[in-house]
């Protein structure tokens, strides 16, 4: 039994609020147990100034932060500068949501996701993710209700969870404190049909095992197919 209770092979408890700000196009409030994540989606007219002039596809991208009160000891504002931690963590978000769509059908758009953690207790990347997918899910809804988008450029829903190996016992859906006590630390990111968009798994001590890889991979598909089944 987990410090939270759970079987190894259990999520934490998972909630999705729906237009969660007015403004946004999409917006979402995804809570993985206590890591909370605010997740809203705009649209603007345009596609990236590195995009060749006769190139037609549109474009998703994103940005992440952490509100300074995330954690329990305050982290300063990325005003000037963002970490090398944000910068993967936000290009991560970008390609597992660009993997999920057509860029084709949605010429000279660009939709992007901001990811703000409000409070974090580990998986705030993969709740990042799936909160991004619906936000992202609600604005193309929006946008061809407008006639703004011609086609549903979303070819099949994707969700992230991580697993870890702890204490030679494998677990799904991290909270921090096991991510920190984690022997290996796996992030995995999968379309609904089981296609693999990113799978990040690090040993932070000892090697392991190619079975325990597969493990890995496995009870996250299990996660992972509870979570496209909330959507």
């Amino acid at each position: 039994m987990r410090i939270d209770g759970r079987e190894n092979n259990q999520l934490r408890e998972i909630k999705f609020t729906h237009d969660f700000t007015k403004h946004a196009l999409g917006s979402v409030l995804a809570e993985f147990g206590d890591t909370k994540v605010i997740v809203a989606a705009s649209a603007e007219a345009k596609k990236p100034k590195w995009m060749d002039d006769d190139d037609n596809r549109g474009w998703v991208t994103a940005e992440y932060s952490m509100l300074p009160s995330a954690t329990n000891t305050r982290c300063k504002r990325e005003r000037e500068k963002i970490s090398g931690r944000t910068q993967e963590i936000q290009r991560l978000i970008g390609r597992s949501l660009r993997a999920c769509v057509d860029l084709t059908k949605m010429p000279n758009l660009t939709i992007t996701i901001d990811a703000d953690v409000i409070q974090a207790d580990g998986g705030t990347r993969t709740a990042s993710i799936c909160g991004g997918y619906l936000a992202l899910r609600d604005a193309v809804e929006k946008l061809m209700a407008s006639g703004e988008l011609k086609e549903n450029p979303i070819i099949e829903p994707i969700a992230a969870i991580s697993a870890g190996i702890i204490d030679d016992e494998i677990k799904l859906d991290l909270n921090y404190q096991e991510d920190s006590h984690a022997r290996v630390d796996s992030n995995i990111i999968l379309t609904k049909s089981g296609k693999i968009v990113d799978f990040q798994t690090t040993a932070e001590g000892e090697p392991y095992e190619f079975a325990q890889m597969i493990e890995l991979f496995n009870i996250a598909k299990s996660g992972i197919d509870k979570i496209i089944g909330m959507y």
